[in-house]
């Protein structure tokens, strides 16, 4: 990417490559945007020694070039993530830098009940639960963007075969298998 950046009087005299990078990861860092998605680091910077100085401020304004890393969600990617909390309404799961939440109504075919003392989430005719800690694998199905905020919104399903906690995948492999002959 590119862009200007300001470098201000109290900066001076310092590696004008560390103060840029500085600059740009203040301005981009944890950013979340409809275009990049969500910025996690400033990478590399490159730039201009020589800047400009507007009048009446005194700071100088230098071109830089950089990268980012960033993660961007598209819809129907599969992901894999780790359950970090589990509510009435849903599991969030951490996928990358950003937490994606799993409605209950997409979890799996069944009736979910909650218990909030063991922190669990589980199906009344399956016997599956979901609680922290368990690893699983989903479909995006929903990604918001905010309008200039800092935080975005994941919906996740889990209700298409091969998909949920990994255990209930390798159960669903076997049971293919086994139908095969």
């Amino acid at each position: 990417m590119e862009d200007i950046v300001r470098i201000p009087p109290e900066k001076f005299g310092g590696a004008i490559k560390r103060v840029a990078k500085e600059q740009v990861r203040l301005k981009y860092e944890n950013m979340i945007d409809e275009e990049l998605g969500y910025v996690i680091s400033v990478v590399d910077v490159n730039v201009a020694p020589v800047g400009r100085i507007l009048p009446g401020d005194g700071s100088t304004y230098h071109k830089v070039k950089f990268q980012l890393l960033t993660f961007y969600p598209e819809l129907q990617e599969i992901v894999m993530g780790e359950i970090v909390e589990i509510t009435d309404f849903g599991a969030f799961i951490r996928i990358g830098p950003e937490d994606a939440l799993v409605h209950v109504s997409q979890i799996i075919d069944d009736f979910i009940s909650f218990d909030e003392k063991q922190g669990v989430l589980s199906g009344k005719e399956t016997r599956r639960t979901l609680s922290k800690g368990d690893h699983v694998k989903a479909r995006i199905i929903a990604v918001g963007f905010p309008k200039g905020g800092v935080s975005g919104k994941i919906g996740l399903t889990m209700r298409q075969p091969f998909l949920g906690k990994f255990e209930w995948i390798e159960d669903a492999l076997k049971k293919e298998k086994e139908e095969k002959g």
